[in-house]
Order: C-alpha cells, then sequence, then structure tokens
C-alpha cells in the first residue's frame, strides 16, 4: 500500500492527557488517540488519516492556573496543576490519497490546545512511500484496537465516550537527541 505524508513541526505541542490526574504522573502524553487523531481529521476535512508517527526533543513540566466554571468569585478555588509540553514535536500523517494530503499540506494541525500549532514542513513536502516506510519512521504511533488487543488510552468525545484501546509502537529516535 502507498502513502502519502505530511509532516508538521512546531516549537511546543501539548497533547491532552486522559487521566485524571492530569499526566503529572503517568507521563501518558507521548501517543495519540483516536480522538485526537479524529478531531485532526476533521480540522483537515480530510476522508481518512491511515497512520501516523510523533517525535520530540524535550518534555517539558509546565504548571497551568485553573479554576472551576462554575465558581465566579476572583481568588477562590484555584488549583495548580502541571501539565507535560512536547518540545519541538514532529508529526507526520499518512493519508490513502495525495488529495488529501494535498489538503492537509496546506492547513496547520493543532495536538489539542489551540495556541499549539505545528505547521507543514515546507522543505519535506509530500512524500510517496511504501507501508513498510513509513514503519521505519522515527516516533510513537498509537495502532488502535479493540480493547483484548492493547490498552485503555481514554473515552472518545466524538463516538458518544466510548472506550478507546491501542498497542504503542516505537521507533529509534522517538526521542530525539537534538532539536531540529
Amino acid at each position: 500500500m502507498t502513502i502519502y505524508t505530511v509532516t508538521y513541526n512546531g516549537p511546543f505541542g501539548f497533547i491532552k492527557p486522559w487521566t485524571a490526574v492530569r499526566d503529572e504522573l503517568t507521563f501518558s502524553q507521548q501517543f495519540l488517540t483516536p480522538s485526537i487523531i479524529e478531531g485532526i481529521r476533521q480540522k483537515l476535512q480530510v476522508e481518512k488519516i491511515l497512520r501516523h508517527k510523533l517525535s520530540f526533543s524535550l518534555f517539558d513540566k509546565q504548571q497551568e492556573q485553573t479554576r472551576p466554571k462554575l465558581i465566579k468569585k476572583p481568588g477562590h478555588n484555584f488549583s495548580i496543576l502541571t501539565r507535560g509540553v512536547l518540545l519541538d514535536p514532529v508529526l507526520t500523517l499518512g493519508f490513502q490519497t495525495r488529495e488529501d494530503a494535498n489538503k492537509a499540506f496546506e492547513q496547520h494541525v493543532c495536538l489539542c490546545r489551540n495556541e499549539d500549532i505545528l505547521l507543514p514542513d515546507k522543505r519535506l513536502g509530500i512524500k510517496e512511500m511504501p507501508e513498510d516506510e513509513f514503519n521505519k519512521l522515527e516516533g510513537f504511533e498509537l495502532i488502535f484496537t479493540e480493547a483484548d488487543e492493547g490498552f485503555m488510552v481514554g473515552y472518545n468525545r466524538f463516538n458518544d465516550f466510548e472506550p478507546m484501546y491501542g498497542r504503542l509502537e516505537i521507533t529509534d529516535g522517538a526521542i530525539r537527541e537534538k532539536p531540529l
């Protein structure tokens, strides 16, 4: 099978952790869940994202102040959480058709928060490659599975909050030694 790829990068990216502990203890941010991929697919308005690979150079912890939406009094019920941010993320998306790759190449993506934008790498352009070559690309990839074949990775907000499952595949260079 031929895969048409578009590679995105940027200075940082935040992947919304699926755990209640906000990733402070679990470090679940190295992979993109089915609902994240579906959100990116909808944003790009493409038919299907076949595959994806995500790599980065560092994982940085940043603190964020939060307040429940229902509490309106300033200075009350704030909390501090620590979130992980990927530095220098590189995301390669694989598409079935050149048309979808062309659409994707003209747009930016977000890994979950609108301020964390990744842009298509214009130097690389759209690459056409066989699936076995895509398998060798550096990065983390969650292969989406059924419950009995993988571990739970969260709840799908696009599908009535059904549990999502996957198997994590990691290739050399998933965490790069040097920034791009």
